[in-house]
């Protein structure tokens, strides 16, 4: 099973380093969002990257729709790949949906994360009655429709609004991704993120997290950073970027880094 897995979604070690780093990439993208990331950091991690099995460069014929209709079969990827690499501890960096699986993948084996790093992190994208999560039920069915109706025309929409910053080539590569998915696929893993709520099983995180926000991001609202630190389980720090957008990974790789870098030397402290 372990490594049909690791090559069907395209497992990466890169590095030789003893401690280890895990970035899981979000929606839209592939693992080749880390590029400008990974350099920075081999020289004092061994890095695990792969393709969560709805990304553009996995065979869509490994997408199964009756098993990934929740986060869990994703959790369930992501602990058999380290599994299947006999990782027994490593630190976890998941941006956007990716942040999501990591919360829940802690829950489930808590020894084998030292700390998780969320980036663009939210636990539910719908507005409730006391929490602000961004979206209203039917601005969300509206997406659907509109990728649903012409894809194209709503990548070609949603990427620089998602880029958010003025980086053209971050546009064009979060385009091309994004272009790479199956529609139905794409629309199918939307209607997943956004039917999930987290809000419930935050308290159950024992790991040390750092949540990692932009100061403007279109798809979470500034106030999620601080609903995270006040309800997660685990010693929880905020880190905010004096940047723009929801992929600080593409467009501001430099003061990602930096922060990454600091979420990660503290990472020892329990």
């Amino acid at each position: 099973m372990g490594n049909i897995l690791l090559e069907a979604l395209n497992v990466r070690v890169v590095g030789s380093a003893e401690k280890i780093l895990v970035l899981g990439h979000g929606f839209g993208t592939d693992q080749s969002v880390w590029q400008r990331i990974v350099p920075l950091f081999t020289p004092d991690y061994r890095i695990i990257l792969y393709d969560l099995v709805c990304a553009g460069s996995v065979n869509p014929d490994y997408f199964d729709f009756r098993r990934y209709t929740t986060l869990d079969a994703y959790v369930d990827d992501l602990l058999n790949i380290l599994d299947a690499l006999g990782v027994d501890l490593c630190a976890y960096v998941g941006h956007s949906v990716s942040a999501m699986i990591g919360i829940l993948a802690s829950i489930r084996r808590p020894e084998l994360f030292s700390k998780l790093i969320l980036i663009g992190a939210s636990p539910s994208f719908l507005n409730d009655k006391d929490y602000h999560g961004g979206f209203e039920q039917g601005e969300i069915e509206k997406v659907f429709s509109a990728m649903e109706a012409n894809y194209k025309a709503w990548v070609n929409g949603f990427a620089p609004l998602a880029v958010g910053a003025d980086v053209p080539t971050a546009v064009r590569e979060f385009s091309r991704t994004l272009f790479n998915m199956r529609p139905d696929i794409s629309l199918f893993v939307s209607r997943t993120v956004f039917n999930t709520d987290l809000r419930g099983v935050l308290g159950m995180v024992r790991v040390p997290c750092c949540v990692v926000q932009t100061a403007k991001d279109v798809s979470i609202p500034a106030s999620v950073a601080e609903y995270l630190r006040t309800h997660l389980g685990g010693r929880t720090t905020i880190e905010i970027l004096k940047t723009e957008g929801h992929l600080p990974h593409m467009t501001a790789p430099a003061l990602l880094a930096q922060v990454l870098r600091r979420a990660l030397s503290h990472h020892s402290e329990f």
